[in-house]
Formats: structure tokens, C-alpha cells, sequence
């Protein structure tokens, strides 16, 4: 098995400190089972689809380094360098097991993901609960959620009015699913987002 692999999105560059690794472009199943560590050029939207392809392969075993050309939500969370900083810090960092957040569908999410209307409509119409809180009951205009460090493992916010938990459920007439700014084809009425039994090898 070899050591190090690299995964480039989009038409990013490989980073300097990375020249000379075995490279894929977006290949995710192809660079899964070389490596013990996987290197992420690209976006938040890129880390979480890799880490989805791990979680639902059954490969958390594989360390993760994120090496994104500018800093992102994902990295103020997890607080990780960007450019040739993280590049370096990818061959030099050292693993260790922090919180993965997915939903129902076995999709990671690293940065941020939202509810938010559908059908041009103006608020959501629902309930949702984190862990045993309440987080609204009636119309907001849009519900985010966060992973944390720390334990319990996430955050929501309505408004400016934060609620930590392990989990957050959703109960609407209608709502876009957005992870990592990507949104979901379809719309969905019932969503939750929740930490992960295990966690994911990140490379710091």
C-alpha cells in the first residue's frame, strides 16, 4: 500500500509541496484503496463528497488531509491552514479521529449545510429539535447547522441563536437541502443531520 495520494477538483493545481505524489483528478473510488492518507485539493463541497465515499465504503481507516488554495468555512471549523501551508501540513500533520456529521442519506458535510425554502417561497414551515431542544416551531426564514470540534459534535442556528447537540431533525412541508453549498436535486419535507458514531482521520 502506498503512502500518500492526492485528489485535485476542478482545475486547481497541485500544490508545490505535493509535486511528484501520485495524483487523481476527482477519481474518488480509484484513490480510495492505494493510500493510507489522501490528500483533498479542491472545496468544501470536495472534502465532503470524499469523506461520503468513505463513510458509505466503510474506509475511515484512511487519513485525510485538506489542502484547499484559500481558507473556507471548513477550515475556520477545523482549524487548518490553506495554500502551500496546508500542502506542507498534509505530508507532515499527524491523524486524529474528529467529528463527522452526515445526514440520513450517508452524506458528510464539513463546512455548512441549510434549509431553506423551496418553490420560491419566502420561510420554512415546520418543527425542528436538537437533541430534546427546541430549535423553532412555525415559519423561519432558514435553518443552518455546523459541525463543532468539541463534543456534542454540531450546531444549528435559527436566526443568531446557536443550539449544540449530537443531532438536529427536521419536520416540514417543504425544504431545499443545501451541503457545502451544493443543494439537493429534490426537495425534502424530513431531514436530519447527526454526528457520526465514528469519526474521520483528519491530518493536522
Amino acid at each position: 500500500m502506498q503512502t500518500v495520494g492526492v485528489l485535485v477538483f476542478g482545475d486547481r493545481r497541485v500544490p508545490r509541496p505535493l509535486t511528484g505524489l501520485p495524483v487523481h483528478t476527482a477519481e474518488i473510488d480509484a484513490a480510495i484503496g492505494p493510500y493510507r492518507r489522501l490528500v483533498i485539493v479542491g472545496g468544501d463541497a470536495d472534502l465532503a463528497a470524499v469523506l461520503t465515499r468513505l463513510l458509505r465504503a466503510g474506509r475511515l481507516d484512511i487519513e485525510v488531509a485538506y489542502a484547499p488554495p484559500r481558507r473556507t468555512r471548513a477550515t475556520r471549523i477545523y482549524r487548518l491552514p490553506a495554500g502551500r501551508r496546508a500542502a506542507r501540513r498534509a505530508l507532515r500533520g499527524c491523524a486524529r479521529r474528529v467529528t463527522l456529521v452526515r445526514d440520513e442519506t450517508g452524506s458528510a458535510i464539513v463546512g455548512r449545510a441549510g434549509w431553506l425554502p423551496a418553490d420560491d417561497r419566502r420561510h420554512i414551515h415546520g418543527e425542528a429539535v436538537v437533541d430534546d431542544t427546541a430549535l423553532f416551531d412555525g415559519d423561519v426564514a432558514a435553518v443552518f447547522v455546523e459541525p463543532t470540534l468539541a463534543m456534542p459534535g454540531l450546531r444549528a442556528r435559527v436566526r443568531r441563536r446557536w443550539v449544540a447537540g449530537r443531532a438536529v431533525q427536521l419536520g416540514s412541508t417543504g425544504v431545499v437541502v443545501v451541503r457545502d453549498g451544493v443543494a439537493a436535486p429534490r426537495t425534502a419535507r424530513r431531514s436530519t443531520f447527526y454526528r457520526h458514531v465514528e469519526g474521520w482521520l483528519l491530518v493536522r
